[in-house]
């Protein structure tokens, strides 16, 4: 007795025409839009912290300075630069993985660091203390305050960390910013691994702009919702 096999086989081109393809097409669309146009990263580490915690969720602008190809670094289109004191989403030159930090050195610009301060062009970078009320209003109160402070380069102005004055990466420079190349720092100094270690991040190599946090959840108290972190900007 033969069996036909017709019905077998209209049913997979069924199954793929009805499900498996539009599944496909849907992937391969957001895949795409993720790495062209717009991205979020979980964040698992604490180089940027009191700006960035860990268990934050960060919007990345993948179109503020070009437009690559899907998956590569392919540039087809450019239109802007990082500018001093941006939160850039790059690929680390060590590991090829993908980092978040802050660009406060632009092509030209002369960098020093000085017991953990920063001086850009011949000039200190000023510093003063973080208010209690804004910790409590960014979330960060469990960090010791007297360790944070506000940190104001060429009129932007942050917040930044460091517990310690002299240690790894605490006096750099000067070192003057090749062209096509940037100086990145993490705002937790002491523990920030940057270009006080390994160099000058090349411009190709920077994917995006990190602009807000959509949401986050803190790690250490069971994944609960940090909710005064939610849909907050970044400086």
């Amino acid at each position: 007795m033969s069996t036909d096999p017709q019905p077998a086989q209209d049913g997979w081109r069924r199954l793929w025409r009805e499900s498996v393809r539009p599944l496909l097409v849907l992937t391969i669309l957001l895949t795409s839009f993720r790495s062209a146009i717009a991205d979020w990263n979980d964040v698992p580490s604490g180089s940027m912290q009191p700006t960035i915690l860990e268990g934050d969720r960060v919007f990345v602008n993948r179109v503020a300075y070009d437009l690559k190809i899907p998956f590569t670094t392919w540039r087809v289109a450019h239109w802007a630069d990082p500018r001093r004191g941006d939160i850039v989403v790059l690929l680390s030159p060590v590991t090829g993985e993908r980092l978040i930090k802050r660009a406060v050195g632009v092509p030209g610009d002369v960098i020093e660091v000085r017991h953990q301060r920063l001086i850009v062009n011949g000039q200190p970078a000023t510093y003063e203390p973080l208010p209690e009320n804004d910790a409590l209003s960014h979330g960060i109160a469990s960090f010791p305050l007297a360790a944070m402070a506000e940190e104001t380069v060429a009129g932007r102005r942050h917040m930044v960390l460091a517990e310690t004055a002299i240690g790894p990466g605490s006096d750099v420079g000067p070192l003057r910013v090749p062209e096509g190349q940037y100086f990145l720092m993490g705002d937790h100094r002491d523990t920030s691994y940057d270009s006080r270690f390994w160099g000058f991040a090349q411009r190709r190599a920077i994917l995006g702009r990190a602009v807000g946090i959509a949401f986050s959840l803190d790690h250490d108290r069971h994944l609960m919702p940090r909710r005064e972190r939610f849909v907050a900007r970044l400086d």
